[in-house]
């Protein structure tokens, strides 16, 4: 799994806004790349998390590296690829590993959870 060490809330995997004019799979893609210098190629959309109350809404991705070279950014102070259980124990927030459970344990359905 590919974690990202960001300088305000620790380990986590990569993510980050969409910007006008891209879409949500354009959006995961460069945020992998700017993080983690890796190129991804998205598998499966797994779902949603979304916070009403902060209008925050997390679209969640399973994809596999294609290219590029880990690498450090001013988003990122540690990058890197590590098995799944030593990944999930590495996640610093709760609600991060939770999106990664609920990723990994998606079946064919994609799944919404709002708070």
């Amino acid at each position: 799994m590919l974690l990202i060490k960001g300088p305000r809330r620790g380990w986590e995997i990569p993510g980050g806004q969409v910007e006008e004019g891209e879409s949500i799979i354009e959006a995961a893609k460069r945020e992998a790349k700017e993080e983690s210098g890796v190129d991804i190629e998205i598998v499966k959309f797994c779902g949603v998390f979304q916070n009403v109350a902060a209008s925050i809404s997390n679209n969640l991705f399973l994809a596999k590296a294609v290219g590029g070279e880990l690498a450090t950014s001013p988003e990122s102070l540690e990058v890197g690829f590590y098995p799944i259980n030593v990944a999930l124990e590495m996640v610093t927030w709760n609600n991060f590993r939770e999106r990664i459970e609920c990723c990994l344990n998606a079946k064919n359905q994609p799944f919404f959870v709002g708070f």
